[in-house]
């Protein structure tokens, strides 16, 4: 990297690095370092009088340093949390030769290394469990400092909390918000607690693929590739749904899969193009009997992960002890906007829409008006476990027809907290039936709606050998996390979520400073020190300029003969 373009503290570290080289010590070693405890074990478990953890070995980041002579105390941070350690110089050093801590450990390391210890654990005279340092080794040297996080009465300062720069950078974010880890443990003990209550009931955990030469399984717009060596287009999966049903007209009685699914759509809170979902189609089952299993599972999970069916979130407290409530879609409508829509035709709804004041568009039929005056009056309110059921015929093409409601189909969506957790079917196993909604769907898209189905012949042939009478459920594994975890934003439970490119400052070229007569060997020490267009270099003092200039030569030893101040008036004002 261009040492222009590095702060002074990039530069001191990589100083320290090249001085440890010329010591011999290896800043990135290769060899396995062995970890004989954590600090949250030691923490939790020592007792000064047992006289255990002697001669332990642990390794973690250098989070904090007191440097006090012949003596210093650091702060190490592992997976499990953090722990004081005491370096003493004669302790480190028993030999004549104090180059391990006069030099390296007082000099040359910094807050972010890596470092293994090895030691005794004892209780300080202030009450701190601490671990007395017998040998220290470098692993990894921190070539970008941390942002310092300072903490004094109880208040937090210079926390590293801006939102953007977490998820860009969320490797950082782990590092000096611990807590956050918290989150993802309980999403991967969530997903755990999912798989053993199906694995119990001897469903079968698949993959299907991610790449599809049809997408189908929901109403959402693709992403698109392309296979080089098949020369044929590709899409990336909106849902798993066509493929496991396969499975079950193949024989298969209960199967279930944790999937990566992508969609083409907006970006918010909620959504994130790629999201994941569990879906799971069990034969010889409807969607009442799915609904009994999913108040049983998502109670499960939340005792699993909390030891309690109520959970904060945000300022609700919500109880997903079963019975949750039931509503159709119709009596729900009803319930929150006073009007009875069961009746009414495509016409009639838009002119009930517009009277709710509920932005529809003429690309939308008859099942997407209802089901934008369904989101727009009714999820908001829908804060405890809801089942909302049966749904008109319009926004359901895989779900089968209501057994005893004309105009219906037996669904249901789960809404917690004003958005919807899961989606289920009685599923559509009639061949004719499903050809028949899939050219209704192909009208939609005829109209504009980017989001219809496309049809799919060889998901057809599968249903035409004969599928079983069968349930089937979509939860959005993201969500729950979010309830689970009392998180605002989808981004909070995703690693790495899809983010926006970060916007870049226009920087002028090289040549454009040496049209305006700065001369070359300081273009580059020019937008170092943040002059990066010649508009701003215009907009500056020409004396406070040349004082920056030759301060930040001599701070930084560039080695350049300083510019006149008469130079660098031309430059301002050419």
């Amino acid at each position: 990297m261009d040492q222009l373009h590095l702060s002074e503290q990039e530069k001191i570290r990589r100083e320290a690095l090249e001085e440890l080289e010329k010591l011999g010590i290896n800043p990135f070693p290769a060899e396995t370092f062995e970890v004989s405890v954590t600090s949250g074990e030691i923490l939790e478990n020592f007792q000064p009088e047992s006289g255990h953890y002697q001669d332990v070995q642990l390794a973690g980041r250098i989070m904090s340093r007191r440097i006090m002579g012949n003596a210093s105390f650091a702060e190490l941070q592992d997976q499990k949390g953090r722990i004081q350690i005491y370096v003493r110089r004669d302790d480190l050093c028993p030999s004549d030769d104090k180059t391990m801590y006069n030099t390296v450990f007082k000099k040359l390391l910094d807050i972010g290394d890596i470092i293994g210890i090895s030691g005794n654990v004892f209780v300080t005279q202030v009450g701190e469990i601490s671990i007395h340092v017998k040998e220290l080794k470098l692993l990894a040297k921190s070539l970008h400092p941390l942002p310092v996080v300072k903490e004094k009465d109880g208040k937090t300062y210079d926390a590293f909390s801006d939102p953007d720069q977490r998820y860009r950078q969320r490797y950082l974010d782990l590092i000096v918000n611990p807590h956050v880890r918290d989150v993802f443990v309980k999403r991967t003990r969530l997903v755990d607690s999912m798989r053993s209550f199906l694995n119990r009931k001897g469903y079968l955990e698949v993959e299907t693929p991610v790449l599809q030469p049809i997408y189908g399984g929901a109403t959402a717009r693709p992403f698109t590739t392309h296979h080089n060596t098949l020369d044929m287009t590709l899409y990336l999966r909106i849902a798993n749904e066509l493929y496991l049903k396969r499975l079950i007209v193949g024989g298969f009685e209960g199967v279930y899969e944790f999937s990566k699914d992508f969609r083409n759509e907006g970006m918010s809170r909620f959504h994130n193009p790629e999201f994941t979902q569990m879906e799971l189609y069990v034969a010889y089952k409807d969607y009442l009997w799915m609904m009994d299993l999913v108040e049983e599972m998502i109670e499960r999970a939340a005792i699993d992960l909390t030891g309690s069916t109520r959970l904060q979130a945000g300022d609700k407290m919500i109880d997903f002890k079963r019975p949750w409530k039931r509503y159709t879609m119709y009596e729900a409508i009803r319930e929150f906007s006073g009007i009875d829509i069961s009746s009414m035709d495509e016409n009639q709804l838009v002119d009930t829409a517009k009277e709710l004041g509920v932005e529809i568009d003429k690309t939308m039929a008859k099942g997407k008006i209802i089901d934008e005056i369904f989101g727009e009056l009714c999820e908001p309110n829908l804060i405890q476990p809801t089942f909302i059921t049966d749904y008109p015929i319009e926004m359901s093409p895989l779900a089968k027809k209501h057994r005893s409601q004309d105009g219906l189909v037996e669904r249901f969506e789960a809404i917690v907290n004003g958005k919807e957790l899961c989606n289920s079917f009685s599923e559509l196993n009639d061949p004719v039936d499903q050809r028949e909604r899939f050219v209704q769907q192909m009208k939609l898209a005829e109209r504009g709606d980017k989001e219809a189905m496309v049809l799919d012949e060889d998901f057809l042939k599968a249903l035409e050998y004969g599928m079983p009478p069968t349930a089937g459920l979509g939860v959005g594994i993201d969500r729950l996390a979010m309830i689970m975890t009392n998180s605002s934003s989808i981004q909070d439970v995703l690693f790495f979520p899809q983010m926006r490119p970060e916007k870049k400052l226009r920087r002028d070229d090289h040549e454009d400073f040496i049209s305006s007569g700065v001369t070359e060997e300081w273009v580059h020490v020019l937008q170092k020190m943040g002059y990066i267009t010649v508009k701003k270099l215009k907009e500056s003092s020409a004396g406070k300029l040349h004082n920056e200039l030759c301060g930040y030569n001599k701070k930084n030893k560039l080695g350049l003969k300083n510019p006149a101040i008469t130079d660098v008036e031309k430059w301002v004002t050419k």
